[in-house]
């Protein structure tokens, strides 16, 4: 029986701190988001990066992906220009949390 306090629905992807996972992304856009300031409690509009995932860590899957962290979203502003994320898996790691949560982004080229 699953966790309670697991997604039960999992359609987006969740990193943890210290976790890594392999994404490969076939669609993105930007869409807005209210997220609530943990420190201020207060609701702010924000841009998010959504990106559609069809297989993580080598599974299929039909997720999304969102990044609102400004310098996760300049690892990906190269690659969305024609959507040339596609031809990649990105190997994305979390580092620490809140204000302190820093990305390592690994880009490994797909097989033909």
């Amino acid at each position: 029986m699953a966790e309670p306090e697991q997604d039960l629905l999992q359609n987006f992807v969740r990193l943890e701190p210290g976790e890594s996972k392999r994404l490969h992304f076939v669609d993105h856009a930007i869409a807005p988001r209210d997220i609530r300031d943990p420190v201020t409690g207060l609701v702010r509009p924000v841009r998010t990066l959504v990106f559609i995932v069809d297989m993580e860590d080598g599974v299929p899957v039909q997720k999304t992906f969102s990044v609102t962290a400004s310098r996760l979203a300049a690892e990906f502003a190269p690659f969305l220009t024609d959507r040339l994320y596609r031809a990649f898996d990105f190997v994305i790691t979390k580092h620490g949390s809140g204000f302190g949560t820093t990305y390592t982004v690994v880009r490994v080229p797909r097989s033909a």
